[in-house]
């Protein structure tokens, strides 16, 4: 059999294929994610659920000229493949290879750089009104996720839409994995044009396609539907969207690609806001995601046994798993202590918490700010509420962060998981900006261990406090323990070893790095102090002022923007207390600099902060502050010897000479 995939270089090419060679390209195209994805790690199950959906609307609308917009953007494997991007595939998500999510960088197909959900429905509406205003004739579609939807984006983004006198299809993909399962049956009314000029004729199309679709059947005005578990309302869905201005129709079956085609030719032109509900199924297609659609969502490198698969796992422990067991301990010993997330239970750990103490576990789904509110709530209440919070998504809830915690000195303790550079999901998910908005709030102790015994001990004086605090890890194994457990002291540093030639001050999971250039710079007679600085906010003033003073280089470093991170933090101290700051010189992630994705191991030298860039930054500091002394040196020299001979030619009087060098001359009183 002929293989098409391969002679895909556009979505134009989809026109010229047969009912079963789109089935075929179809079966093509998931065994091309699988294969990759097993060899790259990224995100499976969802992507095997578009398919259908993704070829349909590739099939009705051009997107040369068309807009489509994505919602959170990691299921748009589909997409690359049918925009051009074949060739490219086995490169996803490595460094120099194609993204995991859309990238305005690879294709006119990509609109934005996107990975946070929500977004798709405002954005797509400003694409509409933009066009509209500049007399262009383009569609516009939002692809948007039933998780996706009830972030409150979402909904101010379908606010906004229901407004707009245009053609705007919004396209839920249901699939199921939150959703109640649909009760009665969809009946010709729930299609109702009120306002299209084509209203007849789209009725009477209606009435030919709907009995056909799967889900469907006869009255469904009196169904008690609801969105995924926060999406609950004493009317159909119908209503409830069309209570916002729009048209509602579905639920369809996403995966007959005959009755999609058909249904989007039928709704690409409709004058007024439409929203398409299209029921998909996680992982179609592949027995062991369809299975178990969690796991497989994002589940790195596979190793697949016919119809089974493992996970590859690293034989080390992860900053996630360490954090999870060290919830399960301190919650069992305060019952105070509740867990929140946002629709991230997997990915924080959480999931492994709720399966030992479900009543503690709270996922508010995709609604950060709702879920950092809820937790002040709870805190107010009397409870010792823990939000873990991807770093990339806490930048959603910076104002609750202020106003319901801080502003109230609650002791919320904000867990922030994927700090720093985050490997193969690249720009659209790396943490660098926590630290930069932490510490302008006040009364807020911000910290990072160094290894998983001082997570354990930070986390246990996080909940001591009275106040907000935040502990940072990053998206990486927990190295070897450094040592016994030291407990934490409010604002205090721990020094890991001592040497005379610089101090390097690490922040968090720099330590690790840190330690391991001083024992390479130890190798060519190069002695550094390495101190374990545990605290970003109150920072210790102690160790800011012994550092300085010494009169050596001073390196922090850390996985964090150089812009309000934690080198910001030491020369803000530095100049506080009147300190010097030439010797301080500041590692970092660069201010000015977006990471692409890659390994972290490579991100993390790319920008400096591996064991390598440490080390090699110690060295010009340490050659600059020699070449400075050699050049104060010599200068000196240089304006003695002018001196001397100026004394010589008579041009400057001796006296005068040892006037200015403090003296006396003799012969005057």
């Amino acid at each position: 059999m002929t293989r098409i995939l391969s002679d895909i270089g556009s979505p134009a090419d989809l026109a010229t294929l047969t009912p079963k060679q789109m089935e075929q390209l179809a079966d093509e195209i998931r065994e091309r994610i699988i294969t990759v994805v097993s060899k790259n790690g990224g995100h499976l199950a969802s992507n095997l659920g578009v398919v259908e959906l993704t070829m349909a609307l590739h099939r009705v609308f051009d997107f040369r000229n068309d807009r489509l917009l994505w919602d959170v953007g990691h299921q748009c494997y589909v997409h690359k493949l049918l925009t051009g991007r074949d060739a490219d595939f086995d490169s996803l998500r490595q460094a120099g290879g194609i993204s995991g999510f859309p990238s305005t960088a690879e294709s006119e197909y990509d609109l934005f750089d996107v990975g946070h959900a929500g977004t798709a429905i405002a954005t797509a509406v400003g694409l509409a009104r933009g066009d509209s205003a500049l007399k262009r004739a383009s569609r516009v579609v939002a692809l948007v996720g039933d998780a996706s939807i009830v972030n409150g984006v979402a909904f101010e983004g379908l606010n906004q839409a229901g407004t707009l006198k245009r053609q705007f299809l919004v396209v839920l993909n249901d699939n199921s994995m939150g959703i109640s399962k649909t009760q009665g049956a969809l009946a010709s009314h729930l299609a109702r044009f009120r306002v299209s000029s084509r209203y007849e004729d789209v009725k009477a199309k209606l009435h030919t396609l709907l009995p056909k679709v799967p889900l469907v059947g006869r009255s469904m005005v009196d169904v008690l539907g609801h969105l995924k578990e926060g999406l609950k309302t004493t009317v159909s869905p119908h209503q409830a969207f069309e209570r916002l201005g729009f048209l509602y129709i579905g639920p369809l079956d996403g995966h007959d690609l005959p009755h999609l085609i058909a249904m989007l030719e039928l709704l690409k032109d409709v004058s007024h806001p439409v929203l398409l509900h299209v029921h998909t199924e996680k992982g179609r297609g592949c027995r062991f995601a369809s299975k178990d659609p969690c796991a497989f969502h994002s589940p790195g490198r596979l190793k697949i046994d016919g119809e089974s698969a493992s996970i590859i796992k690293s034989e080390r422990k992860s900053w996630t798993s360490a954090f999870a067991d060290a919830v399960i301990r301190v919650a069992e010993d305060d019952a105070r202590v509740y867990a929140l997330t946002a629709a991230m239970p997997d990915g924080t750990g959480l999931a492994k918490v709720r399966q030992r103490l479900p009543e503690r576990v709270l996922d508010c789904g995709i609604a950060e700010s709702c879920t950092v509110d809820t937790a002040a709530g709870m805190a107010r209440a009397g409870l010792r509420p823990l939000v873990a919070i991807y770093s990339t998504f806490l930048q959603r809830a910076f104002d609750q962060v202020f106003q319901e915690v801080v502003l109230q000195r609650l002791p919320v303790g904000f867990c922030i998981d994927r700090a720093g550079l985050v490997g193969g999901d690249g720009a659209v998910h790396h943490g660098y900006l926590d630290l930069s908005f932490l510490r302008c709030f006040q009364n807020m102790v911000v910290m990072a261990p160094a290894d998983e015994p001082e997570l354990n001990e930070c986390l246990r004086f996080g909940l001591k406090l009275d106040v907000p605090f935040a502990i940072r890890y990053p998206r990486d194994t927990v190295p070897d323990p450094f040592g016994p457990p030291l407990p934490f002291e409010l604002g205090r540093s721990r020094v890991m070893r001592d040497g005379p030639d610089a101090t390097i001050l690490a922040y968090g999971s720099e330590v690790t790095h840190a330690l391991e250039a001083a024992n390479t710079l130890a190798g060519e007679d190069l002695f550094v102090t390495v101190v374990n600085a545990r605290f970003a906010k109150p920072i210790d003033e102690t160790m800011v002022t012994a550092a300085i003073m010494r009169r050596r280089p001073v390196i922090t470093v850390e996985d964090h923007s150089t812009t309000g991170g934690f080198g910001s933090a030491v020369l803000e101290t530095a100049n506080r207390l009147g300190l010097p700051t030439e010797s301080v010189v500041c590692l970092g992630l660069a201010a000015e600099e977006f990471y692409a994705h890659g390994s972290r191991a490579g991100q993390l030298a790319q920008a400096g902060i591996d064991a390598a860039g440490i080390a090699t930054a110690a060295r010009r500091a340490l050659q600059s502050q020699r070449d400075a002394a050699t050049v104060d040196t010599a200068a000196i020299a240089n304006r003695i010897r002018q001196t001397l001979a100026a004394v010589r030619e008579g041009a400057v009087p001796a006296q005068e000479t040892t006037a200015r060098r403090g003296g006396k001359t003799r012969g005057k009183s």
